[in-house]
């Protein structure tokens, strides 16, 4: 039987009678997210200048080099040879030489040249190269002997520089009156939109961001910014490519690889207390930490799910969590110790809103936050650049 009642498409084409039907809910589609500040959390602690200072200090070193670049046919029995670094040994260090089992006896040293008993204990000699790594196991005192010299290190002072991120605010009064899709409050609504973007934009300078050359303490016309992860990290730059950073090495490989991660996590290992437990990536090198256990994937006849995903990488040198992050560069990877690194606001500058005096018909205010990156013993940290990204 035909419907002969009143129907909606029987009310024209606009439907000037029916209530719009629109959903309560409003979808964002901009990316806003924060990985790496979720992982970090939030410091215990906040900073009380705009040049913020910490203090570092390390032990003596354990290890040198030898600098020689001849030797007689019969290294093994040399008893004389010139290190990088003679005041790191004292008389009465055991010495030897890295992946070499003989060990050597300092008996004298004369600025850069040692003195030593060859095949000490018994061991057997091994020749001498340049550039050979040299341990030191510890020294032998003598019963009764007089008091070592004084040796001691000076703490040094790392600064960075607190960054003022902000965003305006007006909503007319109108605006503020009128009832809104999805919106109880359109200033409340437009506070969260902004805070959105200035966390977004936070994470981006803990990564990329670079203090200026000049004042960057900040002056009336020089804006002051933060030094970021990568712009801090100088001790360990490893090249994925053939050929190496001057201060870093090369990993012969242009594409991410298990082996190029797990020599850049030795590497930092090391000469650092700690060990790398975040690795930081974008979504290609993400792509390719999956990609390692490709080969090594099982399933049974009922499996129907694929699970291609890496979210923590355990090694030898640290059991790292992979946090993916938008704003890394495509051709590196960031290799952090995160309990060594903080980010911090100034102190009673977390973000938050300060109402300003209007000068019309709206409600006027301002977003405001003032932050900086600490990150202690940057030779705890590391990174690989130069990766392929196709």
């Amino acid at each position: 039987m035909a419907f002969t009642g009143k129907a909606t498409y029987g009310a024209g084409t606009s439907l000037p009678e029916i209530a719009e039907d629109v959903s309560d809910i409003v979808g964002i589609v901009s990316p806003f997210e924060t990985p790496l500040l979720d992982h970090l959390g939030d410091s215990r602690r906040a900073a009380k200048s705009t040049v913020h200072e910490w203090v570092e200090d390390s032990l003596l070193p354990n290890t040198d080099a030898v600098n020689q670049s001849s030797f007689s046919p019969d290294s093994f029995t040399d008893t004389t040879f010139t290190v990088d670094n003679g005041d790191r040994f004292r008389v009465g260090d055991l010495v030897r030489g890295e992946e070499r089992s003989e060990v050597m006896l300092v008996t004298g040293i004369a600025g850069n040249d040692l003195t030593v008993v060859r095949s000490y204990g018994s061991t057997t000699g091994e020749s001498l190269v340049d550039n050979l790594k040299l341990i030191i196991i510890g020294n032998a005192a003598i019963e009764g002997a007089d008091r070592p010299e004084t040796r001691f290190t000076n703490r040094s002072r790392v600064r960075n520089y607190s960054q003022i991120f902000t965003a305006s605010v007006e909503v007319s009064g109108s605006q503020q009156a009128v009832q809104s899709i999805g919106v109880a409050d359109e200033l409340d609504y437009q506070k969260q939109e902004r805070l959105r973007e200035l966390l977004r934009d936070l994470e981006n300078c803990v990564i990329n961001g670079v203090a200026a050359t000049t004042d960057p303490q900040g002056t009336a016309t020089v804006r002051r910014s933060m030094n970021g992860l990568l712009h801090s990290m100088q001790s360990n730059q490893f090249q994925g490519g053939i050929g190496g950073f001057p201060t870093g090495g090369g990993l012969g490989e242009d594409e991410l690889s298990e082996a190029q991660i797990n020599t850049a996590m030795k590497e930092i290992w090391e000469q650092s207390s700690g060990s790398i437990d975040t690795i930081v990536v974008n979504g290609f090198q993400k792509r390719k930490i999956n990609s390692f256990v490709g080969d090594k994937r099982g399933y049974t006849s009922g499996e129907t799910s694929f699970r291609d995903l890496v979210s923590i990488y355990e090694s030898d040198y640290g059991v790292a969590r992979v946090v993916l992050s938008r704003w890394v560069p495509a051709d590196t990877v960031l290799l952090v110790d995160s309990t060594r690194v903080d980010v911090l606001p100034l102190d009673g500058r977390s973000f938050h809103f300060k109402p300003l005096a209007a000068s019309g018909d709206s409600e006027v205010g301002q977003l405001i936050g003032e932050y900086t990156l600490e990150m202690r013993n940057e030779g705890a940290h590391g990174l690989i650049r130069g990766l392929s990204t196709s």
